[in-house]
């Protein structure tokens, strides 16, 4: 699924409630929330801190998933394709870091 197949999915999903998308702000804030949680299993399953004995266990994968929706939703309600954003920014650090780092040798 790429992309533009997402936007469109995420949208037919909002789309379907009278509520409709939440403000940006929100919708910002909501994304902080979620890259937390991304943060607190990154730290307990890489980093120093362990988990509880009572507590369950994350799923990075997840927590990316719910990433990735906010931000289909901003992008969404901000009428910007993903698509294109992602061109441009893969084009930007073609150009930028092209040299800032140390290449492989060809196999």
């Amino acid at each position: 699924m790429d992309l533009r197949e997402i936007q469109q999915q995420v949208d037919a999903y909002i789309s379907q409630f009278k509520e409709g998308y939440f403000p940006p702000l929100v919708n910002l804030a909501r994304l902080t929330e979620e890259v937390g949680e991304l943060a607190r299993e990154i730290n307990h399953q890489f980093g120093p801190k362990t988990k509880k004995h009572d507590e369950p266990e994350g799923d990075i994968a997840l927590e990316l998933g719910d990433i990735l929706f906010v931000i289909v939703v901003l992008a969404n309600q901000l009428d910007i394709d993903l698509s294109e954003a992602a061109r441009r920014t893969l084009a930007k650090y073609q150009v930028r870091d092209a040299n800032r780092w140390e290449r492989k040798e060809p196999e």
